[in-house]
């Protein structure tokens, strides 16, 4: 998959590596764009053939991403990508704002001048990405391309890790990039990154734990706004700019 193009589509061809985490990669890549929409009905059959694989391999892969909350089965009804209606998605970030909030807290105190020297440099690599230079969208890949995950890991409490990079972080990854593809959202969380950086760099956890929680609010708002729509500036940035 190319850090400079976006999420790999399911027909472009499977890179040598282990063929069911190789298909577990394009599907999961292929959830969080949308190219497999939230929802959708999943034929085995119709997958594998797209896909150019076995459906044995296939179906070891659909099991792992069920295990991420990425897949759903329905007694008779078969598997389809989960979809999470607007009060569960609701719930979700506000209780991501949170923990998140916390984890860079935490990471302001704990992360060494290293990390946060690599972060900077992550972020001069997202800056350089196509689909965030034209503000179409802005795709992390997972784990170590992505600026959250990083964090995360950098708060060095295992709970928070086991949850946000665990039960929460592969369904949230379908609602970020949403988010990002709206109008204006990706150069916007761009700067957000930076300034959340600015904080950890000072050492200032109030300061790092208030970046955070603004940008998952504001992404928040966006996440509710459609791709290709202008949603409504956060409510803290105008009462900052008055």
């Amino acid at each position: 998959m190319s850090v400079e193009t976006g999420p790999a589509k399911l027909s472009d061809p499977v890179r040598a590596q282990s063929l069911v985490e190789a298909i577990v990669e394009r599907l999961e890549a292929a959830i969080v764009s949308g190219e497999l929409s939230p929802d959708t009905r999943i034929s085995e059959q119709g997958l594998a053939r797209q896909m150019g694989v076995s459906r044995g391999p296939l179906r070891e892969a659909m099991r792992r991403l069920e295990g991420r909350k990425l897949i759903e089965r329905t007694p008779n009804k078969g598997a389809r990508v989960t979809a999470l209606s607007p009060a569960d998605l609701e719930a979700l970030l506000v209780v991501r704002e949170a923990l998140e909030g916390m984890a860079c807290r935490l990471a302001a105190e704990h992360m060494s001048d290293a990390e946060i020297a690599a972060l900077e440099g992550l972020l001069e690599k997202h800056g350089a990405l196509e689909d965030v230079k034209t503000g179409t969208g802005y795709y992390q890949e997972s784990p170590d391309f992505d600026f959250h995950f990083r964090i995360i890991k950098a708060s060095r409490n295992e709970r928070l890790i086991s949850i946000l990079c665990g039960d929460l972080y592969h369904l949230l990854r379908v609602y970020r990039y949403k988010s990002s593809r709206t109008r204006g959202r990706a150069g916007q969380a761009l700067k957000e990154h930076k300034r959340i950086v600015g904080a950890l760099a000072a050492r200032d956890p109030d300061a790092a734990e208030a970046a955070m929680r603004e940008h998952l609010r504001n992404a928040r708002t966006y996440a509710a706004a459609g791709p290709n729509t202008q949603a409504a500036e956060p409510k803290a940035r105008r009462r900052r700019s008055r």
